[in-house]
């Protein structure tokens, strides 16, 4: 998630490799990017929408990088770790091309005064993604240029995101009142407990990025060292967190009331618990969207960047595990990916003309055969660093399918019984005042979003295989559409979709390369993103409705 820059600190001169000599996750978390000597993207107006000001703030920005590598002092360069980072990242992601460019060339005249610089140790935002083809997919720049304007920075999620601008643009919309606006939660709060919710899925990335909003909002290093270190109130949101994240159909009323009724202690109010929740679901989905595009550490995270010359490798490997390669595998010959797209069409077509109307029974029996059908997922991954895991309670704790086969299953949830648009939206909007508005326009957007396109056809509605998709993540989280045939489901999404939607959607942590490229091989990339915003949206709605559903029977 974007967010400021850290706080100013001094750290070790000339590319020290080692991070800060405080020991535990605080050092090893957070953002890198600042200087001793403060030219940062806020304190310097880099990101002010003057453009004199802008100017003359990159004119001081370089005079304060100059001096440090005492350019009139043969022999006396020295530039800290955080400000060798803080150029790197400018150079690397910084939409303005003016402030790119000299970035580039201060790093250039740091190395040429004998500083050994950082690199990068990625060619772009994705592991899955070719920087080259995301750049000519991402039309329109202006969403890049607001966000480090509004931001100071541009991080990967909005790289890839922009490839939908119109989504990007009400997803950082709600993304900065859940972290900035104000609310019932303290402003450290919220960044600790994105934190919490982002270690269940063993994403570093979205850690990094909290760690460094929690540290800028003035939260203790020692809670990031362990969750033995955080208040109790918000490790009582352990169980909750752990729910939400894997298996969202067992929270009942009962977890509500054990946080919120009166004797509990410490007490949560209402508006602070959907706050919270809101902000684990948020932080849980956007987990599924870094796995599923792949997306590799920012420059100035650690993983991001390497003070080392570069070795020749014959392999790019993905930096989320050594299952995949980053490059793709497998494109089909133009003949055999066109021959998919016009099956995949006519299906589509089929399916919208067709006039054949199922019994009730018969769809409930459609949609239970999808619920239970085996789609092995599993994949072998290495352990997660004891950094994460440090924030994690109950690690074993993981998705299982909802309807395992030969065990009874809870109870489906009917989207008549309980649904957004008719429980959620208000009780949502009632509890934490704009937030059920904010989110049920990005449910709006990501479900309408359509470009008419489907690979190499214009023309194209769209319609019936988005619906497809959504409907399937909710079949795996146990809810049920009265008036959907989910007989569709299995005409329109091949099983190698099916592999990728529900390894994103229950455990994205073991998504590779090679699930990402092995469906939809001759579509664009940006429609792979697509499908990921649709998986991620899903995810995140149904994680809410049983939480909300739990929130209303206890208000009962």
């Amino acid at each position: 998630m974007a967010s400021s820059p850290a706080a100013s600190r001094t750290c070790p001169a000339n590319g020290d490799n080692t991070p800060g000599r405080a020991s535990g996750m605080s050092r090893r978390y957070r953002y890198e990017s600042e200087s001793d000597v403060g030219p940062t993207v806020k304190s310097l107006a880099l990101c002010s929408r003057d453009e004199a000001e802008r100017a003359a703030s990159l004119e001081e920005l370089s005079r304060r990088v100059l001096a440090c590598l005492g350019a009139d002092r043969p022999g006396s360069a020295q530039l800290s770790k955080q400000t060798l980072l803080h150029l790197l990242l400018l150079s690397r992601s910084c939409p303005l091309q003016e402030i790119r460019d000299r970035a580039t060339e201060l790093l250039r005249t740091a190395q040429e005064q004998g500083v050994k610089v950082p690199r990068a140790l990625s060619s772009g935002p994705s592991a899955f993604i070719p920087a080259k083809e995301m750049l000519k997919e991402v039309a329109d720049q202006d969403v890049l240029t607001e966000s480090f304007l509004s931001l100071g920075r541009v991080d990967h999620i909005t790289m890839v995101m922009a490839m939908h601008p119109a989504y990007l643009s009400c997803f950082l919309r709600t993304q900065h009142a859940l972290l900035e606006m104000d609310g019932p939660l303290p402003h450290h709060w919220r960044h600790y407990i994105a934190v919490m919710a982002a270690a269940r899925h063993h994403c570093s990335y979205l850690v990094q990025q909290h760690s460094a909003g929690f540290l800028d909002a003035g939260g203790e290093e020692s809670w990031l060292s362990g969750l033995q270190h955080a208040p109790t109130k918000l490790r009582s949101l352990q169980t909750l967190n752990k729910l939400l994240a894997h298996r969202p159909w067992l929270i009942t009323q009962q977890h509500i009331q054990e946080l919120v009724c009166p004797g509990a202690e410490p007490r949560w109010s209402l508006a602070e618990l959907i706050h919270a929740v809101i902000l684990m679901a948020h932080a849980h989905s956007l987990c599924s969207f870094g796995w599923g595009c792949g997306l590799n550490p920012e420059p100035d995270h650690i993983g991001g960047y390497t003070f080392e010359l570069p070795s020749p490798s014959p392999l790019r490997r993905s930096p989320h595990g050594p299952h995949g390669l980053a490059h793709e595998e497998g494109r089909p010959e133009s003949g055999e990916g066109a021959m998919e797209v016009e099956v995949l069409m006519q299906r589509m077509v089929e399916l919208q003309q067709q006039e054949e109307e199922c019994t009730q029974e018969e769809m409930v029996t459609r949609f239970e055969r999808q619920r239970s059908e085996s789609i092995p997922t599993t994949v072998v991954r290495e352990a997660p660093p004891d950094l994460l895991l440090c924030l994690v309670e109950d690690p074993e704790f993981r998705y299982e399918d909802f309807a395992p086969k030969g065990e009874q299953s809870p109870p489906t949830m009917r989207a008549q019984d309980y649904s957004w648009e008719d429980h959620g939206f208000s009780l949502v909007n009632r509890l934490l005042p704009d937030m059920g508005q904010l989110l049920d326009e990005k449910f709006q957007v990501v479900s309408n979003l359509t470009y008419h396109r489907m690979a190499m056809h214009e023309g194209v509605d769209t319609h019936t295989l988005r619906k497809a998709l959504w409907n399937y993540i909710h079949c795996l989280y146990g809810i049920r559409y009265d008036d959907y045939d989910y007989g569709s489901v299995n005409v329109l999404l091949e099983r190698s979709l099916k592999v990728f939607v529900k390894t994103m959607a229950c455990h994205p942590e073991q998504t590779t390369a090679r699930v990402y490229h092995a469906f939809w091989r001759h579509f664009r990339h940006s429609e792979k993103v697509h499908a990921n915003l649709i998986v991620m949206e899903a995810r995140l709605q149904a994680a809410l409705l049983y939480t909300l559903r739990a929130i209303t029977h206890y208000m009962r």
